[in-house]
């Protein structure tokens, strides 16, 4: 069995953090711009971040591809970043593939001293649930498992109730990201994990469409005349991969409304704004065709990256989607933290 998180990693993921899906920097030729990289992780901590999540969707799938070989790499910058902070964080690396592949990244997360493995079961899209817990028991067993419910429509599959139900008695299951963008399959997850009565399993958003609803919604349920209630804690999100310092000061209001019968009107509007917002980033007019350049696109209108080249050189921005962001710049400017960023981008793009 994979060791224990440490039990100040172990805390900050039980009371709940901001860890943002982190990008993959690239220059005009498309290779690694390793300075970039750094800049964004430093600017991650810099923000408040209680994690990073790197090699995930957010960083590009396609990092794993022979021709690219970016997996090790990415992961390796980041750790080192984090072990330069001044305080613990969370390291979380993506894990993706067949039992072969996911347990290799697995062991090269760990071996990097990554704390936990966000598992996507992407490729086992016509495994049953047998075969899905047999492959996260495997892996299980070399790190820790953030477990991740992903949106069918960026590569992910349903997972029923009964799997996650399952899931929830890995006894290495340590965290899971809720990200189906789905209110009835969100609620079989958290349905799932309150009924196995696992307090030690954290809940993390990956709802970009409900971030706000997510993180202040107390989930209860009966069973048997017993009240199980669970809250999702935290967020693993490519939105807050920008405007994270204003991300952290989001998850800390949501914070202080947790137990609270009224919640104030402003947080609900706050609530709207965000998924005005992400809908402009993520390019969900265009079925999220452009989420990784909507990003990338704020990353350069902020100095963070250089461009908003992917890694494919077909994904691009989507048609009207420059004018939407335009668009919810100007209606939320309060959403950004670019004052923030300018202060400091000098200091973080220093070798």
């Amino acid at each position: 069995m994979a060791a224990a998180l440490p039990a100040n990693i172990h805390a900050t993921l039980q009371r709940g953090c901001v860890i943002p899906a982190h990008p993959l920097a690239l220059d005009a030729e498309r290779r690694l711009d390793e300075r970039r990289q750094r800049a964004l992780s430093r600017y991650y901590i810099a923000a408040g971040a209680g994690g990073l999540a790197v090699g995930v969707h957010t960083t590009q799938f396609a990092i794993r591809d022979p021709e690219v070989a970016l997996y090790r790499p990415v992961l390796e910058l980041a750790v080192e970043e984090v072990q330069r902070a001044e305080r613990p964080l969370l390291c979380v690396a993506g894990l993706c593939g067949d039992t072969r592949q996911a347990v290799a990244e697995a062991g090269t997360a760990a071996a990097l001293g990554y704390h936990l493995g966000l598992l996507s079961l992407a490729a086992l899209r016509d495994a049953d649930d047998a075969a899905l817990l047999a492959h996260c028991r495997a892996v299980a067993e070399v790190i820790p498992l953030f477990g991740f419910y992903l949106q069918p429509a960026v590569g992910g599959r349903v997972l029923s109730y009964d799997f996650w139900r399952a899931f929830a008695d890995i006894e290495n299951v340590a965290a899971i990201k809720i990200a189906p963008f789905n209110r009835y399959q969100t609620l079989d997850v958290v349905r799932a994990v309150a009924v196995s009565g696992r307090d030690d399993i954290a809940l993390y958003t990956g709802n970009d469409d409900n971030i706000v609803g997510d993180l202040i919604t107390p989930f209860r349920f009966d069973l048997n005349g017993e009240v199980r209630a669970r809250r999702i804690v935290g967020g693993l999100l490519g939105h807050w991969a920008v405007w994270t310092r204003k991300a952290v000061a989001l998850l800390e209001a949501c914070h202080a409304e947790v137990g609270e019968t009224r919640i104030p009107e402003t947080l609900l509007q706050r609530a709207v704004e965000i998924t005005d917002t992400n809908a402009a980033f993520f390019d969900a007019a265009n079925n999220y065709r452009g989420c990784i350049p909507g990003l990338h696109e704020v990353l350069r209108r902020q100095g963070l990256l250089e461009g908003r080249w992917c890694l494919d050189p077909k994904e691009d921005l989507s048609p009207g989607q420059p004018e939407e962001i335009d668009r919810v710049y100007r209606a939320y400017p309060h959403l950004n933290d670019d004052a923030f960023v300018a202060e400091h981008l000098d200091q973080w793009l220093t070798p």
